[in-house]
């Protein structure tokens, strides 16, 4: 990846090694489709989806894509306990199939859990 930040998430995933962009523009779809009404920005210098705040995060790296942050859905977190990394994070290996469907599941929990947190009162 270049060391220069980029401004949005075409130079994102343009400054992307070729055989990585078109996963990126697929994870950057699923997101999308996802929660279609979630703002594109970089935030960290990564590609982030806002949504009543950072809704989620994905980037790449030399053997694998990331997704942040944590999903507090306990049966999801169980479904997705072999790509887990460090704190919580996710880890997708570009040596095996991108799991589309999960990830799209990753961002539908994500919206939930993000509505939940914009309503005032008790939850």
């Amino acid at each position: 990846m270049t060391q220069t930040a980029p401004h949005s998430i075409d130079e994102y995933i343009a400054a992307a090694p070729a055989e990585v962009q078109a996963v990126l523009q697929a994870v950057r779809e699923t997101i999308r489709s996802a929660a279609p009404t979630a703002v594109e920005r970089i935030s960290y210098r990564i590609p982030t989806f806002f949504l009543d705040g950072a809704l989620v995060y994905f980037a790449a790296f030399k053997r694998h894509i990331g997704l942040y942050p944590p999903v507090r859905d306990a049966a999801l977190r169980a479904e997705l306990a072999r790509y887990a990394g460090p704190k919580g994070n996710l880890r997708f290996p570009l040596a095996e199939p991108m799991p589309f469907d999960l990830i799209r599941r990753v961002v539908q929990a994500r919206v939930r859990e993000s509505s939940k947190a914009a309503r005032p009162g008790p939850h």
